[in-house]
């Protein structure tokens, strides 16, 4: 009579013990899955099609499982798992995740011959370190200037994505993370913020490139303007070129038309000055975050100064970046040291729509990669494999080192770790060599994905990194 009582709404299940472990198992195991076929330079794309009609065709493991409606605690605790590796690695999302469902159904097994979770977690806990390790000891040393070992991180992390231009992709993804990279003593430091990928569809997948400088998808502002400008000197300003409002609530009478053309006169006044500033500073190009009224339009460009406005307040410290520029927020005190350089500022039509070229800057610290492609389906999953490959490619120069491709690593990884568990005495060998058994999942899924057999392939891994051959 004295146990507690719950009320729970109709059509509720309440699962406990091993019921509830295993739901949670195949929910994780069901998640693995759905993205396993899509793996490998073989893998398939996934057609997801969302509540509003929109279509995502990709292979990307993070993409797809953001895509997807997952309402169980342990099914979004995987798509956790693929979203922190993309956050913080930039990509081996599928693999992370292949990897979480295939240690679990491990685990599952180990629960069915009444091994305690603890000694299981203990288990995998010591595997995991030891498979560090391991990984730490195999692994190739990584230079900044190794260009042609950073092409091929960047062409295995498109692998599978662009067939068509992936060599070329590769080729601008090193260049855009040399190209920013700053050195802090025996350090690199890359924010890839500063890589903008700007796609464009109507042209071969070919002819994207790289621009040393910024591109903005955005139009000169008036007709009288130059679309060319050489030698350019920019002035990014944080502020609008219009007559602003009083903060407070005000009224103004005008009793007459001398009055009103005084006030007039006033507001043109106002703008004119604006734009000596400008012109005063040396600028022959405006880059405004805000608005542009129309007089100051027409003062601009009787000046020759090419302007556009309302850019993105992260497109500006972008060009700050690249230009060397300093971003005002008073055009009253601009000056000559606060202007950025670039070669040349040129309008182009590309796709049918004028988009903003600032380009040749002396030492950019933030570049473009403009993306082009047949169909937006195309573009967007370049842009995806850009971004993929822009992570890996950063993470290596961060770490230093490399490690082979193709389930080489985690077999040799495996077959340590299955040494190590002899010497690890109690139960806590079966979570190991259960561990090890997980990280063979890899190899097995890309022999999958590629139509060999599987079985046959492990086998003859096994065999080849044991052999004489095994460390080469």
């Amino acid at each position: 009579m004295n146990q507690p009582m719950m009320f729970l709404p109709e059509g509720s299940r309440r699962v406990l013990g091993r019921d509830a472990q295993r739901i949670n198992i195949l929910i994780a195991k069901a998640v693995a899955n759905a993205v396993k076929s899509t793996l490998g330079p073989k893998g398939m794309d996934k057609m997801l099609v969302n509540d509003l009609g929109d279509v995502t065709i990709s292979n990307d493991g993070a993409t797809i499982l953001s895509e997807m409606q997952i309402d169980h605690p342990a099914g979004k605790m995987i798509v956790e798992v693929a979203k922190t590796q993309d956050r913080e690695v930039g990509d081996g999302t599928t693999s992370a995740v292949i990897l979480a469902g295939g240690l679990l159904g491990k685990a599952e097994a180990l629960l069915d011959d009444e091994i305690h979770p603890s000694i299981i977690v203990n288990g995998y806990r010591q595997a995991e370190k030891k498979a560090n390790e391991i990984a730490a000891a195999i692994a190739d040393e990584l230079s900044f200037s190794d260009t042609k070992t950073l092409k091929k991180i960047a062409l295995t992390s498109m692998t599978g994505k662009n067939a068509e231009a992936e060599v070329q992709l590769a080729d601008l993804v090193v260049e855009a993370v040399q190209t920013i990279a700053e050195k802090d003593e025996n350090t690199y430091k890359i924010d890839l913020d500063h890589v903008k990928v700007e796609k464009k569809t109507g042209a071969s997948m070919h002819e994207s490139e790289l621009i040393k400088g910024i591109v903005l998808d955005k139009e000169v502002v008036h007709s009288g303007m130059p679309r060319s400008v050489e030698n350019a000197k920019i002035a990014l300003v944080d502020a609008s070129l219009e007559i602003k409002e009083t903060e407070t609530d005000a009224k103004i009478e005008i009793t007459s038309p001398d009055q009103l053309q005084a006030f007039l006169d006033q507001e043109e006044g106002m703008l004119r000055q604006m734009v000596e500033s400008i012109q005063k500073s040396g600028a022959n190009v405006l880059i405004c975050q805000k608005g542009i009224d129309d007089l100051a339009q027409h003062f601009l460009a009787k000046a020759g100064i090419l302007a556009v406005r309302r850019v993105k307040q992260s497109d500006l410290q972008k060009l700050a970046k690249s230009t060397g520029g300093r971003i005002v927020t008073r055009i009253q005190e601009i000056s000559k040291e606060d202007l950025g350089h670039a070669k040349l500022v040129n309008e182009k039509k590309i796709a049918g729509d004028a988009m903003v070229f600032i380009e040749g800057c002396k030492n950019p610290k933030a570049v473009t990669i403009l993306v082009r492609g047949g169909t937006n389906h195309v573009v967007d999953e370049a842009e995806r494999a850009i971004r993929d490959a822009l992570g890996s490619v950063t993470s290596a120069i961060k770490d230093g080192k490399v490690v082979t491709g193709g389930g080489s690593t985690e077999i040799e990884i495996a077959i340590e770790l299955r040494e190590f568990a002899k010497n690890v005495g109690g139960r806590e060998q079966l979570a190991i060599n259960a561990f090890a058994d997980a990280l063979e999942i890899i190899p097995k899924t890309l022999a999958e994905t590629a139509g060999i057999d599987p079985i046959d392939t492990l086998v003859g891994l096994r065999a080849r990194h044991k052999g004489k051959e095994g460390n080469t």
